[in-house]
């Protein structure tokens, strides 16, 4: 079989760019190929990561979830609030995924039953949960505590497993689970076929309204679970936590190859346009950029990728 060169090299331009990326980083600051170093830059980029997986389905299918954020803000308060009333810490992260997958679920509804567009539905979503985070914490930090279960909560965001921070371990287990579902299952079959034809899709006889809704509640899902990593991480929620979280994942997403249009792109190539993203802000922190230039360069990062996607 004739490999196609011109092929092989488009699909590894994420790889590529991440590998330079990389290289320059590692010759301006020795300090960034340390393994403390490393072990940082997957713990920082772990949230970003999850949430990036599920925005993965989500774009694929063609459509964007910008209520990403907003759903991390909620389930984390949801989550101290639950630990520092004297739940345990199993019945905590039952809830919180559960609402999570929730949320999604009515997005997911809005759109498909609604007939409303994805963008204005998860905008909708985004302020009206942003609005509910707010309310249930008044506006200010929910600690977990200080007990037995405050400290089991914990280790979602401080503990290790054979050295390996556990917000990797998870973000390594998200990624694999989301890479089988998509290769290797019926439903991951029907999520690309959506977002290359919907019309041909329904035709077909998918049924593209419970795939959508099943997406969007993945999306919920992993949303839920980037913010039990914040939280315990923490120690507390932040009634603005996950702020601009879903820029940062379409970049994500949309630096790993996946296009804005559906139908195209992978779950490791987000993987590694996220790790794009967490190394260029660990690279700017090392170099003592302003945190208002780190805010200009993202910026920037999501516009070359906005137009590598336009141009294929």
């Amino acid at each position: 079989m004739k490999i196609d060169m011109k092929d092989v090299l488009k699909r590894s331009r994420p790889l590529l760019g991440l590998i330079i990326l990389s290289v320059i980083v590692s010759l301006i600051s020795p300090d960034f190929l340390t393994v403390s170093n490393i072990l940082n830059v997957m713990r920082q980029t772990s949230i970003n990561a999850v949430i990036a997986a599920g925005m993965t389905f989500v774009i694929l299918t063609g459509g964007i979830d910008l209520s990403v954020g907003s759903i991390l803000a909620l389930c984390g308060a949801i989550a101290a609030t639950m630990i520092s009333s004297g739940f345990g810490v199993a019945a905590t992260v039952f809830a919180t995924l559960a609402l999570g997958i929730l949320l999604g679920v009515l997005a997911g509804i809005a759109i498909t039953k609604g007939k409303i567009q994805p963008f204005i539905a998860t905008l909708v979503a985004m302020t009206l949960l942003r609005g509910a985070t707010l309310v249930h914490t008044d506006g200010k930090p929910i600690s977990t505590g200080y007990d037995a279960a405050a400290d089991a909560f914990a280790w979602f965001g401080t503990g290790y497993v054979f050295g390996i921070p556990v917000p990797v371990i998870l973000m390594i287990v998200v990624f694999l689970v989301s890479h089988y579902v998509l290769k290797h299952t019926r439903f991951g079959r029907y999520v690309y076929a959506i977002g290359g034809n919907e019309e041909a899709s329904r035709l077909s006889g998918v049924r593209v309204d419970r795939i959508k809704i099943a997406v969007y509640a993945l999306c919920g899902l992993v949303s839920a679970i980037a913010g039990i990593i914040l939280t315990s991480r923490l120690s507390s929620a932040q009634p603005t936590a996950g702020a601009g979280y879903e820029l940062d994942a379409i970049a994500a997403v949309v630096l790993g190859g996946t296009s804005l249009a559906g139908g195209v792109g992978t779950i490791f190539g987000t993987f590694t346009g996220a790790l794009i993203i967490g190394i260029l802000n660990n690279a700017l922190n090392l170099l003592n950029v302003s945190s208002y230039y780190q805010m200009i360069a993202k910026g920037a990062v999501i516009l070359i990728a906005v137009l590598m996607d336009r141009k294929k």
